[in-house]
């Protein structure tokens, strides 16, 4: 009777397996376009990026001159976009190309900026959805040399950024509104003759950039949500094929193209297309499983929706403290916080956005450690802050933005694991009190008042760490 009950069970186990099998083939689509690798990639180029924590963006074009207004009337929308609005004729403002004259225009500066904020890389717009390129493209005269500024802005701007050790990635809008084939959607004959001539245009344009700018370490891509790119699935990826042959080691985001099926960022699969997923705009995860164990950056504007230049900042305002918290949740997750900014047309920085890099980087000198090259430590949320762990070490951070009354700060670790020691980041000769609390669970103690910065206590754990003994029943219910 045992022996049938075994041989049972292992027929049952069997037929299971091939059950759910069957149904994973069942759910597998075929695809020639979708994603290529499955997992994070694990070359040092990436390794790099996942450690940068904190970057700065810039968007900067010719919507910087009139900053969201025309004729006294704001535009609702992102400044960048204005375009866009039946407010403004279409010819009139891509005449603003002979206005471009950024004589305020500093990239030593700028670099300095995103510097002393902390930030190790930038991602710099080449050319936003107006088409107007910041370089000296040949495949357009709708450039800066066309301009009364004549000379190139992308070049001095990658220049100074590597030279302040920050790394750069390069903006591209799929999108043209200034090219004549560009497209919504493919309807008709014409339009696909149009389009095919926009495709080689901008597969020029795309080499051009990786040539002309070779120390770039990735390309940013936007504007590729109309109907049109999407149905591009066999272009896309070809292009994005040759466009890492030539630039081996080039970082590309998840929403360059679509698979066939027209599925973004993530492919008919739920595989992620690209090196990271680019999803997260203006918001971030809650927890780890919402990245699906894949590389991400979250991009930020400093009010709800303005990127390019604004002169009205309207609605709330972040503040430095949430800036930094933000920041420290996105590395909590396994993420890079990447904060926004929008020079004016002038070439000048906006003082309050002078004065966010300022504070936050003042924060930044002294807790970067528990930022740069720090990853998800695997523990349980606290609502004190949250736990950054140290790449390749037991060491935690905890960064505290909530300050407990009490001045205890509970920490979960998984079972067999305890607390060898804990002290605040800027006093490692000063041992904290560790509390057990109950299996696994601990105060760690520290009284702080008057806190106007969030700060960063400092966790080593050891699986060889003895607890107090002490057996804790579980509650029956």
């Amino acid at each position: 009777m045992k022996n049938r009950k075994l041989f049972l069970t292992l027929i049952i186990t069997i037929l299971s397996s091939k059950f759910c099998l069957a149904q994973q083939v069942e759910h597998t689509v075929l695809l020639k376009h979708g994603a290529h690798r499955v997992g994070k990639r694990t070359d040092e180029v990436m390794r790099k990026w996942r450690g940068y924590g904190l970057g700065q963006f810039i968007h900067w074009g010719l919507y910087a001159i009139p900053g969201g207004e025309w004729n006294g009337k704001q535009y609702d929308g992102a400044a960048e976009w204005i375009r866009s609005w039946n407010g403004i004729p279409k010819s009139t403002y891509d005449s603003l190309i002979y206005k471009f004259n950024p004589v305020s225009f500093n990239p030593e500066e700028w670099a300095g900026i995103a510097k002393n904020m902390g930030a190790k890389y930038v991602t710099i717009t080449t050319k936003h959805h107006d088409g107007f390129c910041l370089w000296p493209s040949k495949y357009t005269s709708y450039t800066v040399a066309k301009s009364p500024w004549k000379k190139d802005v992308i070049g001095p701007l990658v220049d100074a950024y590597n030279k302040a050790g920050i790394d750069v990635i390069l903006y591209f809008s799929i999108m043209d509104w200034n090219h004549p084939g560009w497209r919504y959607d493919i309807k008709t004959k014409s339009d696909s003759i149009a389009f095919e001539g926009f495709k080689k245009f901008t597969r020029n344009q795309l080499l051009e950039l990786l040539t002309r700018y070779p120390t770039a370490k990735g390309l940013w891509f936007d504007g590729t949500w109309d109907k049109s790119w999407v149905k591009q699935a066999e272009f896309a990826d070809e292009l994005e094929a040759e466009m890492r042959k030539l630039r081996p080691g080039l970082i590309i985001g998840s929403r360059f193209r679509a698979d066939e099926f027209g599925k973004r960022h993530f492919d008919s699969n739920h595989v992620l297309m690209g090196d990271y997923e680019q999803g997260w705009e203006r918001k971030l995860p809650n927890k780890i499983e919402d990245v699906h164990g894949n590389d991400w950056d979250c991009v930020m504007t400093v009010p709800e929706n303005q990127w390019g230049y604004n002169k009205a900042w309207n609605g709330h305002i972040k503040t430095s403290n949430e800036l930094i918290e933000m920041t420290a949740k996105a590395v909590s997750l396994g993420g890079n916080f990447v904060l926004n900014f929008g020079p004016k047309g002038d070439g000048s920085i906006r003082d309050e956005e002078k004065k966010l890099a300022a504070e936050i980087g003042d924060w930044m000198k002294v807790n970067n450690e528990a930022i740069y090259n720090c990853e998800y430590a695997g523990l349980e949320k606290q609502d004190w802050g949250y736990f950054t762990k140290k790449t390749g070490t037991d060491k935690i951070h905890m960064i505290v933005c909530n300050v407990p009354v009490s001045g205890a700060y509970q920490v979960k670790l998984p079972a067999g694991t305890g607390i060898s020691k804990a002290y605040l980041l800027t006093q490692p000769e000063e041992r904290l009190r560790v509390e057990e609390i109950q299996s696994n669970g601990y105060f760690v103690h520290y009284k702080k008042t008057g806190a106007d910065k969030p700060f960063v206590l400092v966790i080593e754990t050891s699986s060889n760490v003895k607890g107090s003994g002490n057996s804790y029943e579980k509650a029956k219910t």
